[in-house]
């Protein structure tokens, strides 16, 4: 290479660089005499990395962490340090050869100001180019041209390139430097033939690099990504720009980042290209699941997925409360969608996972196809159809699908949606504790006191609260039995992994999930052995709870089933024979309250009998009984019976991907609430010539 690309420039050696203190001149010294030493030790006196001409022999040194710093404006950067040992120990070597130099090149921008370049060049052979050398074929060879050019901040062009030849220029008008390849007769290696003179462009004066491509980035940062999938694009960016000193687009480094991880763990086409297949294996090795993926019939884009196993059904229907909460979150895969939930709570009040759907999109019709599925998994699986109590927000679609598919069934809303809404209205924390505490209350003279609380602070809100019916949402007028659920917030409760698989493809995602609930199923059944009481642990310490204030309670009989307990807070009736109180504990969270153990103690009746079956240890055991069954990889599925033939019709049904395609960039952060969706917007007045649609500053009337 010839050395007047790489002269170090003088004649701004007595600039100082910001508040670091290093002085360029000194460095540019100490750096010149050490390549000077350097080269004489090589038999080059002149300090050159030049073509030998007895050899034919060019020699490019790069490194893997080049670093790059450009001023903005006309000043220099202020944090500008020239670090050689830091960099020399990334690459984990002990000492820097002679050769681990610090070159300075001032390049000229448009201002006229120099900028000022770092680059830390350490001998690797990957970059080493040299007359007769040789390469597998010609994609190695025209790959290691790039590597060479990226680490040496210069760009080529190719002049030719075939099955036999390769040649190719440097970029830059003007400069003399070319390379020519061609092939071995009777083998597919390749050989360098010709390099021709030094650079004498100077080399690339811009951040971005021609050879830099998506490829390029995607073997760059494809260990780390396998080492961590979690890498994002914009560490990627900085990563390629401290090695190479290179500025790359976000797109680049997002279609890297995709191309690895397609390879690594399919592509998202793929995914849904498998969902029939996939469907069937869960069928195959999780017998009596619900496996189902619906097309649009016109161009078999997908739509709609359906997923239930067994071991969920199984546990629902025969160990879990009878209470739903349904919830949903927005993929941040390629296609977007969105993930639906349908959950149970077990007897410890863990939740419970029943159902999965994924779809395109949410909207009205796709809750009123998950929950018409959900009702007919639960009355396959049943004799008689639970009467459910079932959580969620208040959007529309899931409303008239709860009413449609399980007109039986107590719908309340959640109370976290609630909360969040009346917060955005009134943005008052006393009022937001205030709803909390009108929603706990359980009988109706409390919940009114803490309306009438609300209303001496704001009127406006406790009328925006009256809007809603009690029923659906105040515990003391709620009908179905929430056992003390007030919310169905499923996705913060799963935060933690549901999140990360709802960007991967969709089979992928799904087999996160099933992973997920087998590691559950296999732990909670393991720990629930160790248990030696009669109810699970958070029941057992409701009741001691509940022992503890009894014990200062008067009882009094009034026959074989009712009583009359009194304490400081007042008096309560309670009949063990129907198991209620008039506090209304013991009805509501399936466990006997504090009255009614005073009464039961008082007739020498054993407290754990009187508590709803599903807290005992017993139900708890039954509920995670059955086991989810690993799937096989998607390289085992394809299987043919003796005669050859397919036993899978399933393969023969390609499921396309939806049309809804993720733009890269960053997500967007807020989601739009699904109350707020559809929501008609507010309509501008024109005050000059009082027509809707638009305001004064935009009215084009004539005057």
């Amino acid at each position: 290479m010839d050395g007047q690309s790489r002269d170090l420039n003088l004649g701004h050696s007595h600039q100082q660089l910001g508040h670091g203190g290093l002085d360029l001149g000194q460095s540019n010294e100490l750096d010149l005499q050490q390549n000077h030493q350097s080269l004489g030790q090589n038999g080059n006196e002149n300090g050159r990395s030049v073509v030998d001409d007895e050899q034919h022999q060019m020699v490019i040194h790069g490194d893997d962490h080049h670093g790059l710093v450009v001023s903005d404006g006309n000043e220099l950067d202020q944090n500008l340090e020239l670090v050689v040992d830091d960099q020399n120990q990334e690459m984990g070597l002990e000492e820097a050869d002679s050769d681990d130099m610090v070159h300075q090149h001032h390049l000229v921008v448009s201002g006229g100001t120099p900028v000022v370049q770092s680059r830390a060049l350490v001998t690797n052979p990957n970059y080493e180019l040299a007359v007769g050398q040789e390469f597998a074929d010609v994609k190695s060879c025209r790959r290691a041209l790039r590597d060479a050019a990226i680490a040496l901040h210069f760009e080529i062009q190719t002049v030719k390139s075939d099955k036999t030849r390769f040649t190719a220029k440097c970029a830059s008008e003007g400069c003399p430097w070319r390379v020519h390849a061609a092939k071995l007769p009777g083998v597919p290696t390749f050989t360098i033939r010709t390099i021709n003179e030094g650079h004498t462009c100077g080399g690339i004066t811009h951040l971005g690099h021609q050879q830099a491509s998506v490829q390029w980035v995607a073997n760059s940062v494809e260990q780390r990504l396998r080492e961590n999938p979690h890498y994002k694009p914009k560490e990627i960016l900085e990563e390629i720009h401290r090695a190479h000193g290179i500025t790359l687009s976000y797109k680049q480094a997002w279609r890297g980042k995709e191309r690895v991880m397609a390879a690594v763990r399919g592509s998202f086409e793929e995914g849904y290209k498998l969902l029939p297949q996939y469907c069937d294996q869960i069928k195959r090795t999780n017998p009596e699941s619900i496996a189902s993926v619906y097309g649009n019939p016109q161009d078999n884009c997908f739509q709609r997925l359906f997923v239930s196993f067994q071991a969920s059904i199984f546990g629902f229907v025969n160990a879990c409360r009878p209470l739903l909460g349904l919830d949903r979150t927005l993929l941040k895969s390629k296609y977007l969608g969105t993930l639906l939930f349908a959950t149970g709570f077990d007897g410890d009040g863990a939740l419970f996972p029943l159902a999965f759907g994924v779809v395109d999109e949410e909207s009205d019709d796709n809750w009123m196809w998950f929950l018409s599925e959900l009702h007919n998994l639960l009355e396959v699986n049943t004799e008689n159809m639970p009467r459910l109590t079932i959580l969620s927000d208040r959007q529309k679609g899931i409303v008239d699908g709860v009413e449609a598919n399980f007109p039986t069934a107590f719908h309340g809303f959640c109370m976290r949606h609630l909360s969040d809404s009346f917060r955005k209205e009134f943005n008052n924390t006393m009022l937001v504790n205030l709803l909390w505490e009108a929603a706990w209350a359980l009988t109706v003279i409390e919940f009114e006191a803490k309306i009438l609380e609300i209303e001496e602070i704001s009127q406006d809100a406790a009328y925006w609260i009256r809007r809603i019916p009690p029923r659906l949402w105040a515990t003391a007028y709620f009908e179905g039995s929430r056992f003390g659920h007030l919310t169905a917030n499923i996705v913060e409760s799963l935060n933690s992994w549901i999140l990360e698989a709802s960007g991967l493809p969709i089979i992928q995602m799904m087999e996160c999930i099933r992973r997920q609930l087998m590691t559950w199923f296999n732990e909670r059944r393991e720990e629930s052995m160790q248990w030696t009481t009669i109810l699970v642990p958070s029941a057992e310490r409701r009741v001691a709870e509940a022992l503890e204030r009894a014990r200062s309670y008067q009882v009094l009989r009034a026959n074989e089933a009712e009583f009359e307990v009194i304490s400081h807070e007042g008096t309560n009736i309670v009949d063990i024979r129907n198991r209620c109180c008039l506090c209304r504990g013991w009805q509501l969270y399936g466990i006997p309250c504090a009255h009614a153990v005073a009464a039961l103690l008082s007739c020498r009746q054993n407290v754990h009998r009187f508590t709803e079956s599903c807290f005992t240890v017993t139900t708890y055991r039954k509920t995670y009984s059955q086991t989810l069954h690993p799937v096989p990889d998607k390289t085992l599925w394809k299987e043919t019976s003796e005669n050859g033939e397919n036993e899978n019709p399933a393969a023969e049904v390609i499921i396309n991907p939806p049309k809804s395609l993720r733009p890269p960039g960053r997500p967007r952060k807020k989601r739009v609430r699904a109350e707020d969706r559809g929501r008609v917007k507010r309509v501008v007045h024109c005050s000059r010539c009082n027509q809707t649609g638009h305001f004064r500053t935009t009215c084009a009337a004539p005057i």
